[in-house]
């Protein structure tokens, strides 16, 4: 079973390439983030005729979350992230898919920083963690996947110094993450590429996918049942080198059985 997670950056301006790509690799689950289309405008027919049904939270614009998976229909169990009922943001989406729990997340970009939008990614990244409690207690696997919008260690980074000033490293992101994990979650791609150096994330601007000027803010967290089963993780980086290509590459866990 290949769980995978793909910030799109936009599903109608990349749908070719995420086609391209669900062909290609054919994951069992994929997690979608940045869809950025309200619910009525989301092009779920073109999914199907690959074989893949889905479940969508939309928003106008930005935003918005979805998961595809291959020949079953995901049951959704949950459509925001709970704990704040004035937070309209479509950031949050979860289902059970082949016995798996499946959350797909975007969590707050934060910046700038210090502002109420960083307020906002800790107050989510607690609410996060709350949730994430709740599906630990149900003893079944679960992956809790997307764009984290954390760079959890310097070795995830090109450049620590570039990015100090940014609210993807601050020492409150970083601890609201380690926080997480202290939980007893296994970051999945960390664990099986321990020395760092994996990018998910090349901005478009000033070279930075040419000069491999990235860094790792897409993961993939799995309860103990589902860390016991995992096989392999890694990243798609071909995708982000073709024509009109998301800023960010998919990334996958396999799971035996």
């Amino acid at each position: 079973m290949r769980i995978a997670s793909f910030n799109i950056n936009g599903v109608k301006a990349r749908l070719p390439r995420l086609l391209e790509w669900l062909e290609e690799r054919r994951p069992t689950v994929a997690c979608l983030q940045e869809v950025k289309s309200q619910d009525e405008g989301f092009p779920y027919e073109e999914f199907e005729k690959l074989g893949y049904q889905a479940i969508w939270h939309g928003q106008k614009g930005f935003n918005g979350v979805a998961i595809l998976a291959d020949g079953v229909k995901p049951v959704e169990a949950q459509r925001t992230l709970p704990g704040d009922p004035t937070d309209e943001h479509a950031r949050y989406i979860e289902a059970d898919v082949g016995g798996v729990r499946v959350a797909c997340i975007y969590l707050p970009n934060g910046n700038p920083v210090p502002g109420p939008k960083f307020d906002y990614k800790l107050a989510w990244m607690e609410r996060l963690r709350a949730r994430m409690r709740e599906l630990w207690a149900l003893e079944i696997p679960v992956a809790v996947v997307g764009d984290f919008n954390v760079i959890p260690q310097d070795k995830d980074v090109w450049s620590p110094r570039a990015m100090a000033s940014d609210a993807l490293m601050q020492p409150e992101s970083r601890d609201a993450y380690a926080r997480i994990l202290g939980d007893g979650w296994t970051d999945a791609l960390d664990a099986l590429n321990p020395r760092g150096g994996l990018w998910t994330f090349w901005d478009y601007q000033a070279g930075a996918w040419q000069r491999d000027h990235g860094f790792r803010i897409d993961h993939m967290l799995l309860s103990p049942e589902a860390a016991d089963r995992m096989t392999a993780a890694g990243i798609d980086k071909e995708y982000r080198g073709r024509e009109k290509a998301s800023d960010h590459v998919p990334v996958w866990v396999e799971l035996a059985g």
